[in-house]
């Protein structure tokens, strides 16, 4: 009774003030700041007995994008009917808006379907096939407006469990990790897929690029299978490197700003690293903050990107070489001690929206837990979707996830 009438309270205040909770979009991959988090606020504390309310469940495909949710769409990709389709549902009825055949389906052995998250600005979404194809959409119509083979363009191979690079807009360039000798990471002109730069060489790796504030300077920062780059925009020039290689270059979480500085993290043990980044002269050179790295690390995110609340970064410690024990843990971000951990909590995904930490879970729970450095308090637990490892979409008090046969959208406010 005491939930019922906090719930109605509540609605009642934002009438009243006339609706005064703030709304953002999902416009790509970790959201619109790419780094996990949601401006959105007024969503539930807690769930109803019965769990959070589903506003609409569609059929879907195989696949592991996540949902992009931007100008009343939530667009994912996913293989069906013999292609790697991009489809656009509506955002508020799940009706399919429409759809597009990008390439032929993608199979892989670690698992079916494209696998990066759709990136929408200027009115074009941007899609990229788990076997490097580029993709520019209109966004109204989902008329293709250019296709280009990234990996034929670079003249590198495919990665051995699929391209998973997330596009990154940043002005007139798309940027995703292609992998290779000096193109690592490539930049393709949003008005006609052209290669206009590329940097770094080795293995793509499984993360996305990130634009961030380095050391004073906007910068794209890159996790690559090998190393992290820190790489001017506008022309494709490495600023500063990092070393960073894991067993088959599984670099798959995205990198974290701190102040300036870069979190990166990784699974099969091998652990996360604060780097500082100091600007000299025009010139930028990357040291360890601190270390903790192998089989004793604080912090392995396997596929999970951590999120900064605060001075705390909260994520998955994954123990062992893609095995089964994984910890929900919070880590001081600026000493790298462990501040709690929930052990065996499972693996999962999360963001983090209102004060309060997302968490999709590979059994198909969301679970709702504070983000407080005070220790491990859980709001709520429901069964609301089928098997993922993907994190959920917030926009407009609502929430995205997929799985590999449907896409479901669920209330949060």
């Amino acid at each position: 009774m005491r939930t019922l009438i906090h719930r109605s309270l509540h609605v009642l205040l934002a009438t009243v003030v006339g609706c005064s909770w703030t709304h953002a979009d999902w416009p790509q991959f970790l959201g619109e700041k790419r780094d996990g988090s949601s401006s959105e606020t007024a969503l539930l504390d807690a769930f109803p007995e019965e769990g959070p309310e589903v506003v609409w469940r569609v059929p879907g495909g195989v696949g592991m994008s996540a949902v992009t949710v931007t100008d009343g769409l939530a667009i994912t990709t996913f293989n069906d009917s013999g292609k790697q389709l991009l489809v656009a549902f509506d955002a508020k009825t799940g009706e399919r808006a429409w759809q597009t055949g990008l390439a032929a389906e993608y199979k892989n052995g670690q698992g079916d379907g494209p696998r990066a998250t759709a990136a929408v600005s200027g009115g074009v979404v941007y899609a990229f096939t788990g076997d490097g194809v580029l993709c520019a959409v209109d966004r109204k119509t989902g008329e293709l407006i250019w296709r280009t083979d990234a990996l034929q363009a670079c003249r590198a191979s495919e990665s051995e469990y699929g391209m998973s690079s997330s596009p990154l807009v940043v002005g007139d360039l798309v940027i995703v990790h292609v992998g290779g000798r000096g193109t690592a990471v490539a930049a393709f002109g949003t008005s006609d897929g052209r290669l206009l730069w590329s940097a770094g060489s080795g293995p793509a790796g499984y993360s996305s690029p990130t634009l961030m504030n380095v050391a004073g300077k906007q910068q794209i920062v890159s996790l690559t299978g090998e190393k992290a780059l820190g790489i001017d925009p506008s022309d494709g020039a490495v600023l500063w490197t990092y070393e960073f290689e894991t067993p088959y270059a599984c670099n798959t979480a995205n990198p974290v700003s701190v102040n300036g500085d870069v979190f990166i993290s990784a699974g099969e043990n091998h652990g996360c690293v604060f780097i500082d980044v100091e600007e000299s002269g025009g010139k930028f050179a990357a040291k360890e903050h601190w270390a903790s790295v192998d089989s004793k690390s604080v912090m392995r995110n396997e596929w999970q990107t951590s999120v900064l609340v605060d001075g705390y970064l909260y994520g998955f410690d994954n123990v062992g070489a893609a095995g089964p024990t994984t910890h929900l843990t919070c880590i001081d971000a600026d000493t790298g001690e462990t501040v709690w951990r929930k052990t065996r909590f499972g693996k999962g995904n999360l963001v983090l929206a209102d004060g309060k930490l997302w968490i999709t879970t590979m059994d198909g729970e969301l679970v709702l837990v504070k983000d407080s450095p005070a220790g491990y308090e859980e709001l709520g637990r429901a069964k609301v979707f089928g098997r993922t490892r993907q994190s959920l979409s917030i926009a407009d008090g609502l929430g995205y996830i997929r799985d590999n046969q449907e896409v479901v959208c669920i209330k949060l406010r």
